[in-house]
């Protein structure tokens, strides 16, 4: 166990020193039940603890781009719990007040932002853990729309529905690890090939917000009154209030954990909690097993309430172009929510549980600050892929709240524009060392680019290990048709304004042409000049470089200085 609450490991991973992407050179930390390679993965278990020999794919993205992991943060166990006290490591104190429960169940992750220890960290969101942190330490936390961000290398909460979330100190900063971060990974499941909304806020705006009859506080003056003066925001910065009947968001967040869906807590970890379930921290042991009593019938009839639940939220929303509601309706202290854990932590998401069920995009920001000198922070919800038009209004209101970085005491930097996603993209095909998992696969991600598929070529070519190449490299040769084979490639697609320096850096003899595919369709990708392939084997028959490199034909083909 650490001294320090917020951190269950340190270890410096460094980042591409080569990255040109604008998180070069900085750090952040991971919430511990996110992979890094060669460090365990504890989810705030000991007993559960494993040590992956790959980073999460979120990370790898993250290293590529240039950020350095500095560490591994604390947590609710297995990500259940909204407070950060859940946990065998300690629990997490509130950043700006340690007597107060820092939210959860990233914890560590949104601490560790607001002492200005790192430059942003990673979450998990399954009911509000990347959002009630965020506000009650004064960070900016963004929920991503579902699937943007890969999963892979993430321990599940309940899967379907799980994000991997951002901390960081400024909403231009969140944008940026999203830009860096997101890209489908067809290795993942719930990875999704969601475009994001390129639409900004107009000046003047409609925001729906719980009716006034439907808010609660539990009876939190301070609270109520922060939201207030967070509404007063919002309209001075030409926004029109339109109250919205919350019932059907309750209802839709009941179902979380009081529903069916509880069984994914179960199946998570199934295997585990059955084998050891003395392991598990009590309030959570409670939490997981109560998945167990459900039924394959009750999941059913869950998702089908769940479906008429959407269809009402939705036709709700559709008069506004954002609902904003409290990032969490009151907060505690460490020594009251351990005295009632459950019903504490129920209140906590009572603004939060509805979002991931529904598919909406979420970002939560500092918006002033309370009577009681505690921080106060509303979330901005909106549909799926709304993210960066979210985040154009999120700073809007974070650089109007009067506030200061996290728990550093320091001014807010001015604002400025949040990242656009690529105006245009191109696609290109690769065929050998560019390949996922290959030694220069980090030239493409840290361009911004995300694959898009794995394919063939046409059967009209021929695959050569060029001799002498560092690292291994394959040359593609067009043949006539009918005297080749089908190669197996993927398809990258990257933004316009990355691509001319991608290309330049392509050594001879390889240069870009068209490659025709086994679809009939037509992409750029990688060509070898005919008049270097003398000397050079034939592989065509594995089909492509990568069962080629595992059939250990690579080594044969390097020289004898080559790692």
């Amino acid at each position: 166990m650490t001294q320090d609450p917020v951190w269950i490991a340190r270890a410096h991973v460094p980042g591409n020193a080569d990255a040109r992407s604008p998180l070069a050179g900085r750090r952040f930390a991971v919430k511990d039940n996110i992979d890094v390679a060669g460090v365990p993965t504890t989810a705030a278990c000991p007993d559960f603890a494993y040590v992956p020999e790959r980073s999460a794919a979120v990370v790898e993205r993250l290293l590529a781009a240039g950020a350095s992991v500095e560490g591994k943060t604390n947590l609710d166990q297995f990500a259940c719990g909204l407070n950060g006290t859940r946990s065998p490591y300690g629990a997490v104190p509130n950043a700006i007040d340690p007597r107060y429960v820092s939210g959860g169940s990233s914890a560590g992750s949104a601490v560790a932002v607001a002492r200005g220890e790192v430059d942003f960290a990673l979450g998990t969101d399954t009911a509000g853990s990347g959002r009630v942190p965020a506000a009650f330490n004064n960070v900016v936390g963004l929920k991503p729309s579902r699937g943007l961000l890969s999963n892979r290398g993430v321990v599940p909460a309940c899967r379907s529905i799980d994000c991997v979330s951002v901390f960081a100190p400024t909403v231009a900063d969140a944008v940026d690890v999203l830009h860096a971060a997101a890209a489908h990974d067809p290795l993942d499941g719930t990875s999704l090939d969601r475009p994001l909304d390129a639409r900004w806020f107009p000046e003047q705006f409609s925001f729906g917000v719980p009716a006034a009859a439907d808010l609660e506080f539990f009876g939190d003056g301070a609270a109520a009154d922060a939201f207030a003066a967070a509404l007063g925001t919002l309209r001075a910065l030409g926004g029109r209030a339109v109250e919205i009947p919350y019932g059907a968001f309750r209802a839709a967040a009941a179902l979380l954990y009081e529903d069916a869906f509880v069984a994914e807590r179960y199946a998570a970890i199934r295997e585990f909690f059955d084998a050891r379930p003395a392991s598990l921290h009590p309030v959570v042991r409670a939490i997981v097993a109560a998945g167990e009593r459900f039924r394959a019938v009750d999941w059913c009839e869950a998702s089908e309430r769940l479906a008429a639940l959407r269809g009402r939220c939705d036709a709700l929303l559709a008069g506004v172009d954002v609902f904003v509601v409290p990032s969490a309706p009151t907060i505690y202290t460490i020594e009251r929510m351990l005295a009632e854990p459950v019903e504490l932590n129920r209140r906590l998401g009572l603004y939060t549980n509805f979002v991931n069920l529904l598919d909406y995009a979420a970002l939560a920001v500092p918006s002033g600050v309370r009577r009681d000198g505690l921080p106060a922070g509303i979330t901005l919800v909106g549909a799926a892929c709304s993210d960066l038009a979210l985040a154009d209004l999120g700073q809007r209101v974070h650089h109007a709240a009067g506030v200061t970085l996290g728990a550093t005491g320091r001014a807010l930097p001015a604002p400025r524009e949040i990242a656009r996603p690529p105006a245009s993209t191109v696609q290109v095909a690769v065929v050998g060392a560019h390949l996922s998992g290959m030694p220069l696969n980090g030239q493409l991600l840290e361009r911004g680019a995300c694959r898009v598929s794995v394919t063939r070529t046409a059967p009209d070519y021929r695959l050569f290990a060029l001799a002498g190449s560092v690292p291994p490299k394959p040359g593609l040769l067009r043949v006539g048709p009918g005297e080749g084979a089908a190669i197996e490639l993927e398809v990258w697609r990257m933004p316009v304004r990355e691509y001319g320096s991608f290309v330049a850096a392509i050594p001879p003899p390889l240069g870009i042409g068209t490659l025709y595919l086994e679809d009939g369709s037509r992409v750029q990708g990688f060509l070898c000049e005919p008049s270097a392939l003398a000397g050079s084997p034939d592989i065509s028959a594995h089909g492509g470089w990568r069962a080629y490199v595992a059939s250990g034909g690579s080594a044969r083909v390097a020289p004898a200085s080559a790692s």
